[in-house]
């Protein structure tokens, strides 16, 4: 499932488009998509909930969350995330896809898959990441809310 969402907002992202992307996979699997998530927390957290409610809905047993985000790290051990845009991007700055998924019997893996741009703006992914170190995330981490939603429903 995760090489299913990545696939699908790697092309969003080579075609200049910028949607949230879970895939639920249930009674029958379905895929969401949001262009709005990017606007501001609120409206992210909102697709996240409703993303949550269509979990319950089709009593999906698994999903995988995808967002477009600048990454920038600030030592000692703090990433800080931003919506994507059009403007450069700043010194210490990169692009990646941050993604979180849920498994009922496995658990909760989240990453990312990072990406760079060539000289004419193509971009360029690496392969999926998992993060094996302690994370923690905050409330407006990508997925934060959809967890929650989905544990507490």
């Amino acid at each position: 499932m995760l090489d299913d969402v990545v696939s699908r907002l790697e092309k969003s992202i080579v075609g200049r488009d910028c949607p949230a992307i879970v895939v639920l996979d249930g009674d029958r699997r379905l895929v969401l998509s949001d262009y709005d998530d990017l606007r501001d927390d609120a409206t992210a957290a909102a697709f996240e909930t409703r993303a949550a409610a269509k979990a319950h809905e089709i009593d999906a047993t698994r999903w995988v969350l995808a967002v477009p985000q600048v990454w920038v790290l600030i030592p000692p051990s703090t990433v800080a995330m931003r919506a994507v845009s059009n403007h450069p991007l700043h010194e210490g700055e990169q692009e990646a896809i941050t993604w979180m998924s849920c498994d009922k019997d496995d658990g909760v893996d989240c990453g990312r898959v990072p990406c760079a741009r060539r000289p004419n703006g193509e971009p360029i992914f690496g392969d999926p990441e998992v993060f094996t170190v302690g994370v923690r995330p905050h409330d407006t981490t990508p997925g934060f809310a959809l967890l929650q939603a989905y544990v507490e429903g």
